[in-house]
């Protein structure tokens, strides 16, 4: 099973929803009377001002919330080539792996590459601003609702790009964007358990970058289509978070019931949890239940019994969001056709037949 990985120019740039258009030196130059290149003098501390006029321009600064585009100064200047990240976690497997293709894609180009770590408590316009203030383009890792959010408050006048999650059918990010379709991954993945004999297949579920906390992202919209056309009602989703304990937390309650015979998870760490938590339940992986995981992180092979899981390439997505970026910012760049390669369910030990 291998499916294609996308992107997507994201449209004409344009302000979010509810969010001004940043102003402009010449919106600037415009309230105060003057030219735009005296407006360009007073940010540059020129000294060929009057001080009445400095004060003018000052004022109309203040008033309409003006910021010089640093992006602009720093890529005419050739003061800086610099990329800042935006992205809620740096220690999971499909984050950390998406960060390791974007610092190899900026390092070959000659650009700098910074991290700012997003967190609920943050000023999220605030922090928008300071990673922009540093005078190149902004990254977005957007594969949960923090970094969602970012991607949508992230001003039209900044240069930006986004790995994702698949967004939801006819519905493309706001700026230019990659992703692979796990949505489609998740509904073979399910398929093939389903093939394999086993009545109905559970899933443990990462969070969703968008909606409530009900919502459902494209992981477990593609294991619902596979159950739905199959004639089977989809069992509740279990699963409240990211890492190994949640999967443990959710493979405890799965493991009380003798009907779970095969479970899908959102991604490896969840699996290695479950995984955990069927042995001390005392049922067998995969003699009594069958555990398939996703993203093909490093450890997934060598963990007993190796896990049967999705393989993403997180590294070129990384490579190719940044191409997407660096084309915005050299006006003489045009980013390659992208050669990914889909998700690949990768067949190991942690998945057969129920009773084999």
């Amino acid at each position: 099973m291998s499916v294609t990985g996308h992107t997507s120019s994201g449209g004409p740039a344009r302000p979010p929803e509810g969010q001004q258009k940043a102003a402009s030196i010449r919106d600037v130059a415009q309230a105060a009377g003057v030219s735009y290149q005296t407006v360009s003098r007073v940010i540059n501390a020129h000294p060929n001002v009057k001080d009445e006029t400095r004060k003018r321009v000052e004022a109309a600064i203040d008033k309409l919330g003006f910021r010089r585009n640093a992006t602009a100064f720093a890529l005419a200047s050739g003061s800086t080539r610099s990329v800042t990240v935006l992205t809620s976690n740096t220690v999971l497997y499909g984050y950390a792996a998406t960060l390791q293709g974007l610092e190899e894609a900026s390092r070959a180009a000659g650009y700098s590459l910074g991290v700012r770590v997003l967190t609920p408590e943050d000023d999220m316009d605030r922090t928008i601003a300071a990673a922009a203030d540093n005078g190149g383009g902004i990254m977005v890792i957007g594969f949960d609702r923090l970094g969602a959010a970012a991607l949508d408050r992230v001003p039209a006048n900044v240069p930006c790009a986004a790995v994702v999650e698949a967004p939801q059918p006819g519905r493309e990010p706001p700026r230019p964007a990659v992703w692979a379709d796990d949505r489609e991954a998740a509904r073979a993945a399910t398929e093939h358990l389903l093939e394999l004999g086993h009545d109905t297949v559970h899933y443990v579920a990462i969070p969703a970058s968008i909606g409530g906390p009900r919502s459902a992202g494209p992981r477990a919209q593609g294991w619902r289509q596979a159950l739905t056309a199959a004639g089977i009602t989809p069992p509740p989703t279990a699963g409240k978070g990211w890492d190994a304990q949640a999967g443990y937390e959710a493979g405890r309650k799965l493991a009380r019931d003798p009907g779970v015979t095969a479970i899908l998870c959102g991604n490896d760490d969840l699996a290695l949890g479950v995984l955990r938590a069927l042995h001390h339940a005392g049922r067998s992986v995969p003699g009594d239940v069958s555990v398939i995981g996703f993203d093909d992180a490093p450890h997934s092979g060598f963990i007993t019994p190796a896990l049967t899981t999705v393989r993403m390439d997180f590294q070129e997505l990384g490579r190719v969001a940044f191409g997407l970026l660096r084309s915005q910012l050299e006006t003489d760049y045009q980013a390659p056709e992208p050669t990914l390669d889909g998700p690949e369910l990768i067949l190991r030990e942690s998945s057969r037949a129920p009773g084999a």
